[in-house]
């Protein structure tokens, strides 16, 4: 068959951010799009359950408590004396309800149809589309952008309300005096920050030695110490053995024997590839364990006309990254060159403070011998950093020692995921921490953290060159 026999040239399973790009990619290249997704699921997870609404959430979260005026105001300052979930989901419903408008009509603008139903493959370039009606589409070309879903042990029983997962937090109908959350990772630790920056006293339980392990340890321990400071308590190193629920809340038991009393139990266990009822066989198809897909550098399956981008093929998971996969995998099916995805990628946790980097971490560093120093500035040398009220910000600049150039940037507290992008420009150029020492930064702002760390770089490199000499 060739392509004009098909009803598409290219078919998106999945609206989330990887699949609306993909769609779009192809319809700027003249290519007849289309993208199924489930009723009610149009802008994929990332709109629907995770990204869009957990930082919506943590906004309301952040403005409510009036978190970052207590340094002015004091720590019982709080803009709204008793918060209800009613006042924090107002202002999530309204950003997805806007979202999911801005995604209908850039597909529509863009000549990319919509379909509404279950996708199942019933051959490797058709798939049945189970909805309001039932519906068989072909297309020479299919994108895989199912997203994912939270992972739930076999051992623990949710009933979406007092033991739920990372999806189910947010249908809570009210904030838990106690909770405790189950897993260290991203959604966990964001999720811990902002309950506790609403008064919840929070326990992390989670079976590593550490949270947030694939970040710089200097900015993961000024976390945990802020965190601490918000009567978050770490449980490293246990395994939970069972949830069980009583009248009156819930009791997490660890295999140590130690037992947590907590209203809630928000369990952040990982995802799994939301790939089941895709019917991955009839295509010849096959998931690992977490339903995700292998692909090439290029996000081609072993099935040359389909791909996979987004959380489904893993690490790092992120909704930027995801885009740019879906935009590539487009471009490449449809024979148009395109660059691979640089090693420039930020990575951004929206924790309370936020923490972003771009680049290498002193570990790796370290284990390879390269050799470096460190440039540091802290928000609370900055006005702006007064201003804003944030006094435990920092930003962190990793500087090649011989040829001065910029490795590695990492941020922690306010704007962090704004101004991680600075670094990645000049990273990204190929430049020295010279550019920023002679830069002239608006006055007063948190961007001026640039040049305090590579003027903090420079001496301490202009002082071993001293020593040396």
């Amino acid at each position: 068959m060739t392509a004009h026999d098909y009803d598409y040239d290219l078919l998106v399973i999945g609206s989330g951010p990887g699949g609306q790009r993909a769609a779009i990619a192809a319809a700027k290249l003249g290519k007849r799009a289309a993208v199924v997704d489930r009723r009610g699921m149009v802008g994929g997870v990332c709109l629907n359950t995770g990204t869009i609404p957990s930082k919506t959430l943590r906004e309301a979260v952040l403005y409510l408590t009036g978190m970052t005026q207590r340094e002015m105001y004091g720590a019982s300052y709080r803009v709204k004396a008793d918060i209800t979930v009613a006042d924090l989901t107002a202002r999530t419903q309204h950003v997805v309800g806007r979202e999911v408008e801005v995604v209908r009509h850039q597909l529509l603008r863009n000549h990319v149809d919509l379909l509404l139903g279950t996708a199942t493959f019933v051959g490797e370039h058709t798939v049945s589309v189970e909805g309001g009606e039932h519906l068989r589409v072909s297309a020479d070309k299919i994108v895989l952008a199912p997203g994912t879903r939270p992972a739930r042990p076999d051992n623990v029983e949710f009933d979406d309300q007092r033991v739920v997962d990372s999806d189910g937090v947010l249908n809570l109908e009210h904030i838990p005096s106690t909770m405790v959350v189950v897993g260290a990772g991203v959604i966990g630790i964001e999720y811990a920050s902002m309950f506790a920056a609403l008064g919840t006293r929070v326990t992390v339980v989670d079976q590593r030695p550490n949270m947030l392990e694939f970040c710089d340890s200097e900015i993961v321990d000024s976390l945990r110490f802020h965190l601490r400071d918000l009567s978050v308590a770490f449980r490293f190193g246990e395994q939970v053995e069972r949830v069980e629920v009583a009248e009156a809340g819930t009791i997490t038991t660890l295999a140590s024997g130690k037992r947590i009393a907590a209203e809630t139990v928000m369990y952040s266990a990982g995802r799994q590839g939301a790939t089941d009822e895709l019917g991955l066989d009839n295509a010849g198809l096959e998931t690992n364990s977490r339903g995700r897909l292998d692909v090439d550098e290029h996000f081609r399956t072993k099935l040359d006309h389909i791909y996979a981008v987004g959380d489904v093929i893993g690490f790092p998971a992120l909704a930027a990254t995801s885009m740019e996969q879906g935009r590539h995998a487009a471009l490449h099916a449809f024979g148009e060159q395109v660059s691979s995805l640089g090693k420039m990628q930020p990575i951004g946790v929206y924790t309370i403070p936020e923490i972003s980097y771009v680049g290498r971490h002193e570990g790796d560093l370290t284990d390879e011998s390269v050799p470096y120093e460190v440039g540091l500035s802290r928000y609370r040398e900055l006005a702006r950093g007064q201003i804003v009220g944030d006094p435990y910000g920092m930003l962190k600049l990793l500087v090649h020692a011989e040829d001065r150039t910029l490795l590695g940037v990492h941020v922690f507290g306010t704007a962090a995921t704004d101004l991680v992008h600075i670094g990645q420009a000049v990273m990204g150029c190929g430049g020295t921490i010279d550019y920023l020492v002679d830069a002239v930064f608006n006055y007063p702002t948190l961007s001026e953290s640039y040049k305090v760390a590579a003027l903090d770089a420079t001496n301490k490199l202009r002082a071993l060159d001293r020593l040396v000499r």
